[in-house]
C-alpha cells in the first residue's frame, strides 16, 4: 500500500491555494471554489484541499524537506509565519511548525532514515 494523497478541508480555498503554492506545492487541479489538488515537488504524492464548513480543524500535515533549515529560511524571507522554527525533537526528527489559513497544523520536517527506521522500530514477528 502506498499513500496517494491527503485532503484537508478548508473554508477559503483561495487562501489555501496561495498558502500551499507558497510552500512549494505544484497546483495540478483547480476546481475552485470546491476543490484543488497539488503535486508534491519531491516523490509522487499529492495533496488536496476541499471546501467545507468552518469547524474545528484537527488535521496535521507533514511535508519532509531534505534541506529543512534552508527551506524555512526562504519561506520566512517570503513572508510565511512559523509558530516554531526548526528544532531537533526527541523522536529524532527536526521539525518546524506553522498553520495554514484554516488553522490546520503543518509540520515541515527532516527525519532521514529515522522516518521509517527509528532505533525503537518494532522487529517483524517471525511467522511459524
Amino acid at each position: 500500500m502506498r499513500l496517494n494523497q491527503v485532503t484537508v478541508t478548508m473554508v477559503d480555498l483561495d487562501a489555501g491555494w496561495d498558502f500551499y503554492s507558497q510552500l512549494g506545492l505544484i497546483p495540478i487541479v483547480d476546481s475552485r471554489p470546491k476543490y484543488v489538488r497539488f503535486a508534491c515537488p519531491d516523490g509522487d504524492s499529492t495533496f488536496s484541499l476541499h471546501q467545507g464548513p468552518e469547524t474545528g480543524c484537527g488535521t496535521t500535515v507533514y511535508f519532509e524537506c531534505e534541506e529543512l533549515d534552508a527551506v524555512c529560511s526562504a519561506l520566512v524571507e517570503a513572508g510565511v509565519q512559523f509558530s516554531s522554527m526548526p528544532e531537533d525533537q526527541p523522536w529524532l526528527w527536526r521539525e518546524a511548525e506553522l498553520f495554514d489559513p484554516s488553522g490546520n497544523r503543518v509540520i515541515l520536517y527532516h527525519a532521514g532514515q529515522n522516518r521509517l527506521q527509528p532505533p525503537w522500530r518494532l522487529k517483524p514477528e517471525i511467522k511459524r
